[in-house]
């Protein structure tokens, strides 16, 4: 009995452990509940200046809102597919109705997306992927990813995606032609790339200032999907998510 009980509470540490492990060395990663302020991460770098000082060099976006605040927490039970926003459950059956045809790899009215609008301190022109972002010239840039989560509606008088598309050089920098400035002071803070592809125990490296918008807004489902017929990134349909980080060893504290 003795020796069994060992043996279990070895196994029981053991797994307690495993369960504990995050990557090790790397600075604060992203996403995160922006509602929750704390944050232990020891790794410290300056905030990347105003979008507007800066170059948009990629817009895409993911199916789920990545992170979580008041206004996008619902969830489906499986924490791959992300968050969704509480206004996607008191649509009407005209913002719910389908469109017609398939809307970037299958969007559907009700789905909640992130756009994220990924701005660089280097001398670039938007482009394909995050790799657009850097150049021989400016290997280590500022990065800044500009958030806002959305829920899909088949209403053309909810907000227009193609309104918010790159808009070529204003004031010596690229920049969108509109990010939403209407859903609250965005959450700044810290972080790091997103995707699937990085988790706690596999961290991503690079180094990113976040704004991410507290509230949710509605947006017409038709204007994404001409948007993903033709755009500048190659963008043809949603990102994966990662998931939530919630250990505060990798989290920065928001100030």
């Amino acid at each position: 009995m003795k020796k069994l009980l060992v043996t279990s509470l070895l196994a029981a540490f053991s797994f307690s452990a495993l369960a504990q492990e995050v990557c090790e060395g790397y600075g604060p990663q992203t996403p995160r509940d922006i509602d929750g302020l704390g944050g232990e991460n020891k790794v410290i770098f300056s905030l990347a200046p105003p979008s507007e000082q800066m170059n948009l060099c990629n817009i895409h976006f993911h199916k789920g809102a990545e992170h979580k605040g008041k206004e996008f927490s619902l969830t489906t039970g499986d924490p791959s597919d992300g968050y969704q926003c509480g206004i996607s459950t008191t649509l009407t059956r005209a913002e719910l109705a389908a469109p017609k045809g398939e809307v970037c790899g299958g969007l559907k009215p009700g789905d909640t997306i992130e756009m994220h609008w990924v701005h660089t301190s280097c001398d670039v022109a938007p482009g394909p992927g995050l790799g657009s972002c850097l150049s021989d010239a400016c290997a280590n840039p500022n990065l800044r990813v500009e958030t806002q989560v959305f829920t899909l509606v088949n209403d053309s008088s909810a907000m227009d995606f193609m309104a918010m598309d790159a808009g070529g050089e204003m004031n010596g920098y690229q920049q969108a032609k509109m990010i939403p400035n209407t859903t609250g002071a965005p959450v700044e803070f810290l972080g790091s790339t997103t995707g699937p592809s990085y988790t706690e125990q596999k961290c991503s490296p690079l180094q990113v200032s976040w704004s991410v918008r507290p509230q949710c807004a509605k947006l017409d489902i038709n204007s994404i999907a001409k948007w993903c017929e033709n755009n500048d990134f190659d963008e043809s349909k949603a990102h994966g998510i990662r998931e939530l980080v919630k250990d505060k060893r990798l989290l920065s504290h928001i100030h």
